[in-house]
């Protein structure tokens, strides 16, 4: 039986109410109002995760000669992210309502509701916009002094290019193969919303892949594809599933082309994956910043060049909360009865087999 001799999903709250009840999600310390955009995973969603995260690993490193794994701290040095751009840009234009005193993204207004508010007015008194970096910092030591400032890291690629050298040698890999890594990341959103979908703490599975520059469309495509097909195994079929390629004002500085793997959520389609073409910027970032030459030399050892890196990141909240979605169903039985169950894969269910005893059916 699939999910689709069944009644589908339409309400994401329906969702979210059958993953409390169940113990795959929950709220992170629910018993005092939870934290927003926190989630814990119960006993049958920490097993759904995880099948998740070795079926990546499974697909990514362990099938192939090209790719190794790491696996990085969660704090890297301050000057990483100078590096990478994070300090001085990474941040999302930010307003406050003075009625409501409640915060938006200057960009999503559109989705943001009516005022609570404000008496015979449903509009929103705004502030102008301002930008609002989204890394969270911590501190290092007992000193309190700028220099102890260090962040929890918003994205698990920039170690890998950190690591590339030390991990390319000790491998003993040549161009090109892949560096993957699955991990938490963390960014202090304005506004989480849409359950584990847009959260302030997640996981990422990500592979840098490190090409000749002449070879990076032939790689662009060859992780578009097997990226693809890694989704359609788990059971998310061509109704729900798409590929939609960025425009050239949608595009990151860094990033020559782009492609999102979307899924089609009761609140819309939207990204669970991203392939990215990012050229060289990382390791010539990285090298600028540390002294450290990051460039390789080709087979016949007379051109040195700095490789080109194709990327593909999804976030494992996101492809679960695509899984259960997907997965979603309610039954109609006889006598007008219905019962809600959820067709997963059997690859990442969470209980593999069951044995049961014989009831009657009342």
């Amino acid at each position: 039986m699939t999910a689709a001799s069944g009644q589908r999903l339409t309400q994401l709250d329906e969702l979210v109410s059958l993953c409390a009840s169940r113990g795959y999600i929950f709220p992170s310390s629910e018993i005092y109002g939870g934290i927003n955009g926190f989630w814990d995973y119960g006993p049958l969603g920490v097993e759904l995760k995880n099948n998740v995260k070795a079926r990546w690993w499974q697909r990514v490193v362990r099938e192939r000669a090209d790719v190794v794994g790491m696996d990085s701290a969660i704090i890297s040095h301050p000057r990483t992210w100078e590096a990478s751009g994070h300090t001085e840009h990474f941040s999302d234009p930010m307003v406050d309502c003075r009625a409501c005193k409640k915060r938006f993204r200057a960009d999503q207004l559109d989705d943001i509701g009516p005022c609570s508010a404000r008496e015979g007015s449903s509009e929103h008194d705004l502030t102008p916009p301002r930008n609002f970096n989204l890394m969270l910092e911590t501190r290092i030591g007992a000193s309190e002094d700028a220099a102890a400032t260090a962040y929890l890291r918003p994205e698990t690629c920039q170690p890998i290019f950190t690591g590339f050298k030390r991990i390319r040698e000790a491998a003993r890999q040549k161009i090109p193969f892949g560096i993957a890594q699955i991990g938490k990341a963390f960014r202090n959103e304005i506004n989480p919303r849409n359950f584990t979908f847009r959260s302030r703490e997640f996981e990422q599975a990500e592979l840098e892949f490190f090409c000749h520059p002449d070879e990076r469309e032939k790689w662009f495509e060859h992780w578009c594809e097997e990226r693809m097909r890694f989704h359609r195994e788990l059971g998310l079929g061509p109704d729900s599933l798409r590929t939609r390629a960025h425009g050239a004002d949608e595009l990151a500085h860094y990033c020559k082309i782009a492609v999102d793997i979307e899924y089609r959520f009761p609140f819309g389609w939207q990204e669970i994956e991203g392939i990215h073409d990012r050229g060289d910027w990382d390791l010539s970032r990285h090298s600028e910043y540390s002294g450290k030459d990051l460039g390789v030399s080709g087979e016949d050892q007379k051109q040195r060049f700095m490789p080109t890196v194709v990327e593909t990141s999804v976030g494992i909240d996101r492809l679960c909360l695509a899984l259960l979605a997907n997965a979603y169903a309610v039954e109609e039985l006889e006598g007008g009865d219905s019962r809600t169950v959820l067709h997963l894969h059997a690859s990442i269910a969470p209980i593999q087999v069951a044995v049961l005893p014989l009831s009657k059916l009342r």
